[in-house]
């Protein structure tokens, strides 16, 4: 009714308004007066929602504290320039801030649902997965993003007791942002057909991550993303950090650590202000997900790095969204005897023909992707070469893949070798000791640091037998024990 009041209204002046123009000759003083009735009649029409695309734009802007005043950008220039925080204000429901920077800030955003509630167990399987030495270098912050009062007071209770020892210790911090600092969340664009009510629940959403990432900016030096129906793989940080150190000297925006929603996304903490900015300016556009892969891509990361097994599983069975079941599940995830290789930085070539973009250096690491060479003969080999001497205690070579099980090393020997030679591009060692050989496409062999006296420079692959098949090397897995001269 409010709507088509205002309609009428503005029909009435819109008409009178032509007749003004008819009448040039009338005074000026007639004309502003005019002007100030459709002005006034503007703001009754902004005040009842009944407003036009553009001035949409504008009330956002100004209500999430004119993020960005030059009006929104889509290019990397200029998201490249959004580093600073988002003007808002944060009560804290539970701990206080942080004495000093962490390692590794979790983050989990939660909301009352209509079925099931997961955070507590989310909580304590963070902190029970940890080892005490773990423990000191990380911190959770939950953010209570319901708008009920009495819900957020109610699970502010629980987390209180149930960790009062981590809130104490400075682990653990709760809080909320005021539904005074959301933007519009009514009446937004249906994309994707999607119901007015599902439109609203994840442009929400997208509001409440992109708080959670501007308050966790400057807590620690990475940052990964959780849902609030999750459990950890134990000693997941340990994890992370082989990781972190195994990519060190590379590029890179996003790691993930699950193959499901939010779960598990890894981040460089100077990299949050960006990617908050980046979820405001977008927030009613899609879903979380898809934003954080155009994210991804526009800080020139074109591929996804994930790596398996996950540290990071769903559990939750009832969706946040209207209660509706949720059976997704991570068949890469493994909750014990978690055990991720270290890879050392090393210089990888093989003179074998590489089919497409299948090249050698997809092959060593944990990430989903292989190395694809076209049939081997005698003599070809994959060689990885150190950047350091190493100690190493284990190592796991796989070849092949479920979908070409024949294109495996039919006939193989994997060797380390010491006394490097050569140029940088060309270097090399003078020496190989052969550990054994592979069976059914696989190696694998512990216990090398007693078994090899020497420190190791290089590894490699050899083929022993030409072969017709193609040959994947879907994985190698380097574990190292402690570096020389330590």
């Amino acid at each position: 009714v409010t709507l088509l009041y205002a309609f009428l209204h503005m029909r009435h002046s819109l008409k009178y308004f032509d007749k003004m123009r008819c009448l040039r000759k009338r005074s000026a003083a007639s004309f502003l007066g005019v002007l100030v009735i459709c002005l006034l009649f503007m703001n009754l029409y902004i005040e009842d929602g009944y407003v036009l695309e553009g001035d949409k734009q504008l009330i956002r802007e100004t209500a999430t504290h004119q993020l960005n005043p030059e009006r929104y950008v889509h290019t990397f220039k200029d998201l490249s320039n959004f580093s600073g925080s988002i003007n808002i204000s944060y009560r804290y429901l539970a701990g206080t801030p942080l004495p000093r920077k962490r390692y590794l800030t979790i983050g989990l955003s939660s909301v009352k649902r209509k079925k099931g509630n997961y955070l507590l167990e989310t909580i304590k399987s963070i902190f029970e997965q940890s080892s005490y030495e773990e423990l000191k270098e990380i911190a959770v912050v939950v953010q209570l993003a319901d708008f009920d009062s009495a819900w957020c007071e109610g699970m502010v209770q629980d987390i209180s007791q149930k960790f009062a020892h981590h809130i104490i210790a400075g682990r653990l911090i709760v809080i909320h942002v005021p539904e005074e600092y959301y933007p519009v969340l009514d009446g937004l664009k249906r994309n994707y057909n999607d119901p007015e009510d599902r439109v609203k629940f994840r442009s929400k959403q997208n509001v409440d991550y992109a708080f959670l990432l501007n308050f966790c900016a400057n807590l620690s030096d990475y940052y990964v993303m959780l849902e609030d129906d999750v459990r950890c793989s134990k000693n997941f940080l340990t994890a992370v950090k082989k990781v972190i150190t195994s990519r060190e000297g590379s590029y890179w925006v996003t790691l993930e650590f699950s193959k499901l929603g939010y779960i598990g996304k890894l981040y460089h903490s100077h990299d949050l202000p960006r990617l908050a900015h980046f979820l405001l300016m977008f927030y009613q556009e899609m879903p979380c997900d898809w934003l954080l892969i155009h994210f991804r891509g526009l800080l020139a990361q074109k591929e996804v790095i994930r790596f398996k097994p996950s540290l990071f599983q769903h559990m939750g069975y009832y969706s946040s969204y209207k209660g509706a079941e949720n059976k997704l599940k991570d068949d890469d995830f493994e909750e014990e005897s978690f055990d991720i290789p270290d890879n050392p930085p090393a210089n990888l070539h093989t003179n074998m023909n590489v089919f497409e973009n299948y090249e050698a250096s997809k092959a060593y690491s944990s990430i989903d992707e292989y190395f694809w060479g076209k049939a081997p003969s005698t003599g070809d080999f994959y060689g990885i070469v150190f950047e350091k001497p190493i100690k190493i205690s284990k190592i796991k070579v796989v070849t092949g893949t479920e979908d070409r099980r024949n294109d495996i090393l039919h006939h193989g020997a994997l060797e380390v070798g010491e006394k490097i030679v050569g140029s940088k591009k060309g270097r090399q060692c003078t020496t190989y000791l052969r550990l054994g050989e592979f069976k059914n496409g696989n190696f694998e062999i512990t216990d090398v640091e007693h078994k090899v006296l020497f420190d190791i420079n290089c590894m490699r692959i050899l083929v022993t037998k030409s072969q017709k098949e193609w040959l994947i090397i879907r994985s190698i897995s380097v574990w190292t024990s402690q570096t020389p001269n330590q």
